[in-house]
């Protein structure tokens, strides 16, 4: 599975769903939370299970569903009406930590069991910075769950669970609370081996913007973005996708290492490279080719 880009689609939007497949995401979350009202959560639900049936055979990208909160009252009722259609994951909101997940595992084990799905099938990615108290528990996530394929961030809901009234600073950027979890989420995902994923760009008509936060995020170590508006997802493939001169050189880095194995630095086009260099050069050609993320398999 590509991580590049993770299209949100509101659940309770017909249309919308039907364009999915062809926005050209790597992942699609079929939302069932902040974008559906509380009244239209039932059929929201109804829309989702029909939607993941129907494509049962063939899905042009992974398919996942937001749920909503586990502390709150809907998240079960998502899961039984959504786990039986068979998603590929789940996109966990406001987690407090690596307990829910483990929590969310145990959930989705009996309903695959109850469904006749293989144990494990479906995997979970958490938004792992939504409430106050998962800011002091990022690293929890190591070997929570077999299932789990990332940690991504949120800049919507903390501000406002704290009190504050804005995400942003006086100069446009994100506030010290959001800059602090982006930086948390980076390195809680890094602690635990799983990739980060950036979160959304709201203006999608600003394509510049886009551009300029998209390889911001690259270049800090992001390995995907969330996206809100399809017409974001081709700006964010590109993006996120290694440059023909950067897996050349990669490949020209682990060459010269892999060369002399006892060595701790090279020499390539005027530089010194030492091991921390050739960790990047394998990191680069596994995210760009055979080693894209595979979904949890049966065991």
């Amino acid at each position: 599975m590509r991580l590049r880009s993770w299209l949100f689609v509101p659940g309770d939007a017909p249309r919308k769903l039907d364009k999915a497949d062809g926005a050209g995401a790597d992942v699609v979350i079929l939302d069932l939370e902040d974008s559906v009202a509380e009244a239209g959560k039932p059929d929201a639900r109804r829309l989702v299970a029909d939607f993941l049936s129907s494509r049962s055979a063939t899905r042009p990208s992974p398919l996942f569903v937001r749920i909503n909160p586990l502390s709150g009252s809907h998240a079960l009722a998502d899961l039984a009406a959504v786990v039986p259609a068979g998603p590929d994951g789940i996109v966990l909101p406001k987690p407090d930590g690596a307990h829910d997940v483990v929590r969310l595992d145990h959930y989705l084990a009996a309903l695959e069991a109850s469904a006749g799905l293989p144990a494990g099938r479906i995997c979970i990615l958490p938004i792992a910075t939504e409430t106050p108290r998962a800011l002091f528990t990022l690293d929890s996530y190591r070997d929570a769950s077999a299932r789990l394929v990332g940690l991504t961030w949120g800049a919507e809901d903390l501000p406002a669970a704290v009190g504050a009234s804005t995400n942003r600073g006086e100069d446009g950027g994100y506030s010290d609370l959001c800059r602090l979890a982006r930086t948390l989420c980076l390195a809680g995902a890094s602690a635990a081996g799983l990739p980060p994923i950036e979160t959304v760009y709201p203006a999608f008509r600003d394509t510049a913007g886009l551009e300029a936060y998209a390889t911001r995020g690259r270049r800090d170590g992001f390995r995907g973005m969330m996206a809100i508006h399809p017409q974001q997802v081709p700006v964010i493939n590109a993006i996120f996708t290694p440059t023909g001169r950067e897996l050349d050189h990669a490949r020209k880095v682990v060459a010269l290492f892999e060369a002399d194995p006892g060595v701790g630095t090279v020499a390539i086009e005027g530089r010194m490279l030492d091991l921390p260099h050739l960790k990047q050069a394998r990191a680069l050609l596994a995210a760009a080719g055979d080693g894209t993320t595979a979904l949890p398999t049966a065991p």
